[in-house]
C-alpha cells in the first residue's frame, strides 16, 4: 500500500521503531504463518539469527525481547508496557516461549506451543550485513527429526516498516500499483508542488484528499486526533517517573522536575497558562518527556521512527499553546490544527521514505531526527498560515541543518544523545519554520535536493557512525 499518514505515525513501544517495533512486527507476522500452515503442533526447536545493526546494537534497544514477544503473537499496535513486563519475566521464569499464543487474541494460552527457549536459540551477527539491508533477521523452526517446518528472513527497514526477503520487488510494484489509486499521488516535492498550484490546494488539503482513498473523513480526522492524544499521554505518564532510566548508564529522568520547575513560575495564573518567555523551556520538557518514556520502553508514537519520537510532539505542543491567536482558539479550532498539522507533517515524512530512508542504521541520525526535525518544521508553518512554498522552505531548512547527523548511542541505548537531540531538534524546526514564513517561499536550495542529499550522505558515512555502537560518543564516553 502507498505510505500514509498512518503508516508513519503508528503507536508501539521504545525505545526503537528499527529494533523494536519493526523485530515485533516481523517475529508476529512469522508466528502467525506458523499457526496458519498447521504446523505450529509439530515445532521442537526455535533459531533467530540477528544481523548487522539489530546484532551490534540490539540489547541497548530491547530488540531481543521484542523478537520474543511476537514470536509469542504480540503486535506492537496492541501490546502495553505492562503486558510486556508480564510475558518478559514469565519467559525468564520459566525459560519457556509461549509460540504463537497470542496470534488469535482471547484464544488462551493453551492456543499456543510451550517450547523450551535459552539464550543459545538466538544467534547475534553484528559484523554480517545482509545485502538488504542492516537490520536483518531470520527465523526458522524445526521438527523432532529436524526438519524445517517454516523460516523467514525480514528487514526492518525504519519507522517501524518490514520487508520480507525476496519480495522486495513485489512490494515495490505494489506500492506503485497502490498510488496509481490516489488522487493526488506525489513522490518528490516538485510533484507535490504541482498538485497544490494546480489544485490550488494547501500541503495538508493534499494529503487528507489522498487519505480518503482509504479511509473516510471522519475517520482520518478522529484517527489523527487519537494519534495526538497517545502523544499527550505518553507525556502525562512521563512525568509521573522519576529516578534514573534503564540500562546501566544511570541517566537521570529530568522532565519531572523540570515541569515542576515551570509550573511554579506560572503558579499565579489559570493551570493552562503558558508564559510565552518559556516557550522554549515547554518545547524542551515535552521533547524530554517524550524519549524519556521511549527509553523505558514506554508506549509511544513514532513520529516517524522511536528515536525522533519527541520532535513533532513537542513542536505541535508549541503551535498549540504558542502559536499567535491559540490563546483564543476554541477545542474544535485545537483539533483543526492538530489535523492540519499532522497532515502536512505526515506529507513530507513521505518524501523521505519514497526518495531516501527514515532508518538511523541505513543513513545515520539525520534520517530520524533530521527527518522528523523537518516534518515538523513543514507542519508548523502550515498552521501557521504559510503557503506552500514557505512549508516546502521549513521543511528543506530543517533538514539542511540536520545533514551529516551520526546515530552513535552510548552503551547502544537510545538515551545520548537520543533524548537531548530531540529537544535541540525541535527548536531547529520551530526556527526553520519561523524563517520560512518571513519569506516569500523562494529559496536556492530546494527540499528534493536536501533529500537526495542526505541519502547520499548516508550512503557514504561509515558504518560506525549507522547505529551500531561503534564510533563516536559510544566508544569515547565511558559507559559506567
Amino acid at each position: 500500500m502507498a505510505v500514509g499518514v498512518f503508516d508513519l505515525f503508528s503507536i508501539g513501544i521504545g525505545p526503537s521503531s528499527s529494533h523494536t517495533v519493526g523485530p515485533m512486527r516481523a517475529a508476529a507476522v512469522f508466528a502467525g504463518e506458523l499457526k496458519e500452515s498447521g504446523a505450529l503442533d509439530r515445532v521442537a526447536s526455535l533459531r533467530v539469527d540477528l544481523y548487522g545493526s539489530l546484532a551490534a546494537t540490539g540489547r541497548g534497544h530491547g530488540t531481543m525481547t521484542a523478537v520474543l514477544l511476537g514470536l509469542e503473537g504480540y503486535h506492537p499496535e496492541v501490546i502495553l508496557p505492562e503486558e510486556v513486563e508480564e510475558r518478559l519475566a514469565s519467559i525468564a521464569g520459566t525459560g519457556t516461549l509461549n509460540l504463537a499464543g497470542a496470534v488469535d487474541p482471547g484464544a488462551g494460552p493453551e492456543s499456543g506451543v510451550a517450547l523450551p527457549y535459552g539464550e543459545s536459540d538466538m544467534i547475534l551477527h553484528p559484523l554480517t550485513v545482509l545485502p538488504r539491508h542492516t537490520n536483518g533477521m531470520k527465523f526458522s523452526v524445526s521438527g523432532a527429526d529436524g526438519e524445517v517446518l517454516h523460516e523467514a528472513t525480514f528487514f526492518s527497514v525504519g519507522g517501524g516498516f518490514i520487508v520480507r526477503e525476496g519480495e522486495e520487488d513485489a512490494a515495490r510494484k505494489e506500492l506503485e500499483e497502490s498510488k496509481k489509486e490516489l488522487p493526488l499521488p506525489f513522490r518528490t516535492a516538485a510533484e507535490l508542488m504541482g498538485r497544490c498550484a494546480s489544485k490550488g490546494l494547501g500541503i495538508s488539503d493534499i494529503m487528507f484528499i489522498n487519505e480518503r482513498a482509504s479511509r473516510s473523513e471522519e475517520e482520518i480526522r478522529e484517527g489523527l486526533l487519537h494519534i495526538w492524544s497517545v502523544m499527550e499521554a505518553c507525556v502525562e505518564t512521563s512525568l509521573k517517573r522519576e529516578g534514573v532510566l534503564p540500562g546501566g548508564l544511570k541517566v537521570r529522568r529530568r522532565a519531572p522536575d523540570w515541569h515542576e520547575r515551570l509550573l511554579k513560575e506560572t503558579k499565579d495564573q489559570d493551570p493552562d497558562y503558558r508564559d510565552p518567555k518559556y516557550w522554549q523551556e515547554w518545547v524542551n520538557l515535552i521533547a524530554l518527556a517524550v524519549n524519556e518514556e521511549n527509553a523505558s520502553g514506554g508506549r509511544v508514537v513514532t513520529a516517524p521512527t522511536n528515536g525522533a519520537a519527541g520532535i513533532i510532539p513537542a513542536v505541535l505542543y508549541y503551535a498549540l499553546h504558542f502559536a499567535p491567536g491559540m490563546d483564543k482558539a476554541t477545542q474544535a479550532d485545537r483539533d483543526d490544527v492538530v489535523v492540519k498539522f499532522l497532515l502536512a507533517a505526515g506529507a513530507v515524512g513521505v518524501l523521505y521514505k519514497e526518495q531516501a530512508s527514515i532508518s538511523g542504521a541505513e543513513v545515520g541520525c539525520q534520517g530520524e531526527v533530521g527527518s522528523a526535525s523537518s516534518m515538523a518544521a513543514a507542519g508548523l508553518a502550515e498552521v501557521m498560515g504559510g503557503s506552500p512554498a514557505q512549508v516546502e522552505n521549513a521543511a528543506e531548512i530543517a533538514m539542511e541543518h540536520n545533514l551529516g547527523l551520526t546515530c552513535d548511542p552510548i552503551g547502544g541505548l537510545v538515551q545520548i544523545p537520543c533524548i537531548e537531540r530531540n529537544a535541540i531538534a525541535a527548536a531547529k524546526a520551530i526556527n526553520a519554520a519561523k524563517m520560512a514564513l518571513w519569506g516569500d517561499g523562494t529559496h536556492r536550495v530546494s527540499l528534493d535536493e536536501v533529500i537526495v542529499t542526505m541519502r547520499e550522505t548516508g550512503k557514504d558515512m561509515s558504518s560506525k557512525y549507522k547505529e551500531t555502537a561503534m564510533g563516536g560518543l559510544a566508544v569515547n564516553v565511558v559507559e559506567c
